[in-house]
């Protein structure tokens, strides 16, 4: 029992240093811009996809050849918007994403525009034939070997959770249940969370999933409770794989362990191939742990201690390595 204890405090202090360290893959960022249906927000939702596109560019220091954006009107940024928002640019876009993703890579995706619910089938809205959460499941698959963070910043966008959940898989969704259809504003404070430092809660350059997450869902409350306005929306993050997305994540909680470690930005990573590729296995052994705790319902106590201790001690010799290859105490 002592061991176990001591695994677990292990464990939760190397989950609490995610996001303070090095990115550990490389990131590629696809925003998809829906359907507007009305100036209004045609407005909006360009103005929330430009201040991610301009945060990958300028504060994570993001390639422009690894940020695709993807728009109703290519005609608002012809030089950045890589093509109108179809649902056959889409999974063209994705295709093409999945061929050139190394394993270990970051793949972030973000829905801006309307969302809605037909019984059992969320969709999000496109100019054209919509994709529903089916069709997102489907071009989901190739990217088994990276770690991906989704977010559905539109409404009735709650089912997308539990349709989308898997191994290393955050999923955020700007609403809690589908019968919450109105217009959401939780992608103007996402973008803010990416396009500014109010939501680096650790001041390591850096913004986690997590933080991002944490920061829009309590700016959109205030800007309801501003107005005295009845909130209409409330976003959730699923990352453990069950599919129960919970309004509460934590790096520490059964939801909020992985959407910590997806990092934009921090300490660059360096281009040292050695300290790369070290960097690179401690990212390999924080999925493992990752996964061994989403296992261990299922599995037998004495066994998962075992593996547990063995990936513990190999990734707290790693990110020693690293930190010491780094120049670091």
């Amino acid at each position: 029992m002592r061991r176990c204890l001591t695994l677990l405090g292990v464990l939760s202090l190397l989950l609490l240093a995610g996001a303070a360290r090095a990115q550990a893959g490389r990131p590629h960022i696809v925003l998809i811009v829906g359907a507007s249906g009305e100036p209004q927000y045609a407005d909006a939702f360009h103005k929330a996809a430009l201040a991610i596109a301009d945060a990958a560019r300028t504060r994570f220091a993001v390639p422009d050849s690894d940020v695709v954006w993807l728009a109703e009107d290519t005609t608002r940024a012809p030089k950045r918007i890589a093509a109108r928002s179809t649902r056959e640019n889409v999974e063209r876009a994705l295709g093409t994403l999945a061929t050139r993703v190394a394993p270990g890579d970051q793949v972030w995706i973000v829905l801006i525009g309307h969302g809605s619910s037909e019984g059992d089938s969320p969709r999000f809205n496109l100019p054209g034939p919509d994709l529903t959460a089916a069709d997102f499941a489907r071009l989901l698959a190739p990217f088994a070997k990276q770690s991906v963070a989704f977010v559905d910043a539109t409404s009735a966008s709650a089912d997308f959770a539990k349709a989308l959940a898997g191994p290393n898989r955050a999923i955020v969704t700007a609403t809690k249940v589908a019968g919450e259809r109105n217009a959401t504003r939780f992608a103007r404070y996402f973008a803010d969370a990416l396009a500014t430092g109010a939501a680096d809660l650790d001041k390591d350059g850096g913004i986690s999933l997590l933080e991002a997450f944490t920061y829009a869902q309590r700016e959109t409350a205030r800007s309801y409770e501003a107005e005295n306005h009845l909130q209409t929306e409330h976003a959730v993050l699923e990352d453990d794989g069950d599919g129960v997305a919970s309004d509460k994540p934590a790096a520490d909680a059964a939801d909020g362990r992985l959407a910590a470690s997806l990092v934009l930005g921090g300490v660059p990573t360096s281009s040292d191939p050695r300290v790369a590729g070290m960097v690179a296995r401690r990212r390999a052994l924080e999925l493992q742990v990752a996964d061994l705790r989403r296992r261990r319902a299922a599995m037998d106590s004495t066994a998962y201690w075992q593996q547990m201790e063995t990936v513990l001690v190999d990734l707290a010799r790693t990110a020693h390595a690293v930190r010491g290859m780094e120049g670091k105490p």
